[in-house]
């Protein structure tokens, strides 16, 4: 009995409604007074109780004297509240998204080398579609297995490698001056966007012990994601031209690009990129 209360109550009914309507279940048709006697509760909260379930077309009442009460059948009962159900959840289902138009994903600071290759592991394990990432040779190694794994449920894996990066799947654009950049940079960027809804960007430390300067963003702002798959894009691009046009890109702007660094950048630039 008790068990049937409280799966009354997890639908909608208070503890009286459902005593109520399991004792009219007992013995129907039955007065005021029977069903106090019967549910176990005030008599006066029995009347209450009766008129509210009359309301909701749980139970029926005679226009006899006394008045008498019966009950609709389990079958009714669970038949309506399957369907208020059912088109409650329709409704969620339809109107809910529609509060994320004005909820904005936030950009979450991540720090410490093992939090970040944990973060950036279950960005690989979330991919459906494809992978866009820039990456270190060494840092590579740690992610290698996890993008494999997605590589072979055919998530395209395209990837912009520092200081030599080899790998058996994938495509690879081969970064050049992996070692001046790091450099530059006191650490190695790691950056990943993930069907256009995850991305990662940020930096490892080069040191082993340096926790604060190792840190990246994590976000599922898909405008931010945006910005991080055009970076890499971008790197793919111009590593391809440079590839396929390296004598005429030498000529143009100088070994290493120097002439169109010191152009974008300054002649005064404390860091260099690219």
């Amino acid at each position: 009995m008790a068990d049937l209360v409280e799966k009354l109550k997890s639908i909608g009914f208070n503890t009286y409604e459902a005593k109520v309507y399991i004792a009219l279940l007992k013995k129907y048709p039955a007065t005021g007074y029977e069903v106090a006697k019967l549910a176990n509760i005030p008599q006066s909260r029995t009347y209450d109780t009766l008129k509210v379930l009359e309301e909701k077309n749980i139970v029926v009442s005679t226009n006899t004297k006394p008045i008498s009460y019966t009950p609709i059948k389990p079958k009714q009962l669970t038949s309506a509240y399957q369907k208020k159900m059912n088109s409650t959840i329709n409704y969620l289902e339809k109107h809910l998204p529609e509060v994320k138009d004005n909820y904005n994903e936030p950009i979450i600071t991540i720090t410490g080398k093992q939090n970040i290759q944990d973060k950036i592991i279950d960005v690989i394990k979330n991919a459906k579609r494809e992978i866009y990432m820039e990456v270190w040779a060494q840092d590579f190694k740690i992610f290698e297995q996890e993008l494999l794994n997605a590589y072979n449920r055919n998530v395209e894996i395209r990837i912009v490698g520092y200081d030599n990066l080899n790998s058996r799947f994938g495509l690879i654009f081969a970064h050049a001056f992996a070692r001046d950049i790091e450099l530059s940079l006191g650490g190695r960027m790691v950056i990943i966007a993930a069907d256009d809804n995850e991305g990662v960007i940020g930096k490892i430390s080069s040191l082993k012990n340096d926790t604060e300067d190792t840190n990246i963003i994590w976000t599922k702002n898909q405008g931010i994601v945006f910005i991080i798959k055009e970076f890499i894009v971008h790197d793919m691009y111009l590593i391809d031209v440079e590839e396929n046009l390296v004598e005429q890109m030498k000529y143009i702007y100088g070994k290493g690009f120097k002439r169109l660094k010191d152009k974008v950048l300054g002649n005064n630039a404390t860091y260099m990129i690219h």
